[in-house]
């Protein structure tokens, strides 16, 4: 969800997964979630953010949360 005003947060699991080469089936297996939740998570369709999931993705891509998440401030257009 965009909130305009205030900016909102990116979601780059996608890009993480082919910058790693790995499928979203074994993401899903090593990270012990369901299939459609990490595709909601590259569709950028999540809302909440739970941060177990997320340390469970930075884990097991051996990444940091900031190469996983981005905030995009509000355009100044807007303002």
């Amino acid at each position: 969800m965009k909130e305009e005003n205030y900016g909102y947060i990116k979601i780059k699991l996608d890009a993480l997964i082919k910058d790693r080469g790995i499928s979203k089936n074994k993401l899903s297996h090593k990270a012990e979630m369901q299939r459609s939740q990490i595709n909601q998570y590259c569709n950028g369709e999540i809302t909440r953010l739970d941060t177990a999931v997320l340390a469970r993705i930075c884990a097991t891509l051996n990444c940091r949360i900031e190469d996983l998440l981005e905030f995009v401030p509000p355009s100044e257009d807007n303002e």
